[in-house]
């Protein structure tokens, strides 16, 4: 069977880090709890229902029906709250003009075919129905598998990700030690015209996990001697320009669904 591109550092979260210990603190650190919405039956009735008593019966079923149907705009009042902490997310506010939208959720390399795929979408979509700028736009969530994509150049030969996840630069036939996904060359992707630096000017928003940078620039940090504090910093300050960092990829998939976008799994 043939080794994924993504595994070496998908191996990098093993149980036995360091860096898994911190992102499983992460995970388990305490969140503050919303009200849930009420379910159906646990909405009150001021009276008990006899069931032999048919007109009682059919008082309490409309009763308890509009009582459900007051209930429902709170329970979305309750969802549409976030939106408020939207000026923290400007790749989700860019997408309250457009029209027609898709997240695309790169969880893995999948040999930078969800790059390929955000750019089929907005062309596809452009060139059929002949929209105006902006009517359009895309979110590209790099995640898990699909991190490393997000990271320059210096990053990739700093921490010898190309070896690390066996891929190969197209022309030295040698492990990658620049991103092959960003400035792409012939042979590094599909098209390199749909390369990640160039995706931006196209429509497209790339939102990066910050769980995975915490957890993976750990690990490959201490590979090679840094720090992990330290290598968590160098990786958020090395992305390739345009790419934005949302709190974790899970989280930029759904935000990016609650505000209109169609879901498409991109590796």
């Amino acid at each position: 069977m043939r080794p994924r591109p993504e595994a070496g550092i998908v191996n990098a979260l093993g149980p036995g880090t360091d860096a898994f210990r911190a992102g499983r603190a992460a995970f388990n650190a305490p969140m503050s709890h919303a009200q849930a919405p009420l379910a159906s039956s646990e909405v009150p009735m001021s009276h008990p229902v006899q069931p032999s008593d048919p007109r009682r019966s059919f008082l309490g079923r409309l009763m308890g029906g509009a009582a459900a149907l007051v209930a429902l705009p709170l329970t979305a009042r309750r969802a549409d709250a976030l939106p408020a902490a939207a000026a923290a997310e400007p790749w989700l506010s860019a997408l309250a003009k457009a029209k027609h939208k898709q997240v695309f959720d790169g969880a893995e390399l999948n040999g930078g075919f969800p790059l390929m795929f955000s750019g089929a979408y907005l062309m596809t979509m452009n060139g059929t129905y002949k929209l105006k700028p902006g009517e359009a736009r895309a979110v590209l969530v790099l995640r898990h598998g699909g991190t490393i994509m997000a990271l320059n150049d210096a990053m990739w030969s700093k921490y010898g990700l190309g070896a690390a996840n066996k891929v190969t630069d197209a022309e030295t036939k040698a492990p990658a030690t620049r991103n092959p996904f960003a400035n792409s060359k012939a042979g590094d992707v599909l098209n390199p015209d749909w390369s990640l630096d160039k995706l931006p000017a196209l429509g497209v928003m790339p939102v990066v996990c910050n769980l995975a940078l915490n957890v993976l620039s750990g690990r490959m940090g201490a590979a090679i001697g840094v720090k992990p504090e330290e290598a968590y910093a160098d990786w958020k300050a090395n992305l390739v320009p345009g790419v934005q960092i949302a709190p974790s990829g899970v989280l930029a998939v759904g935000r990016a669904q609650e505000a209109g976008c169609t879901y498409c799994f991109a590796g």
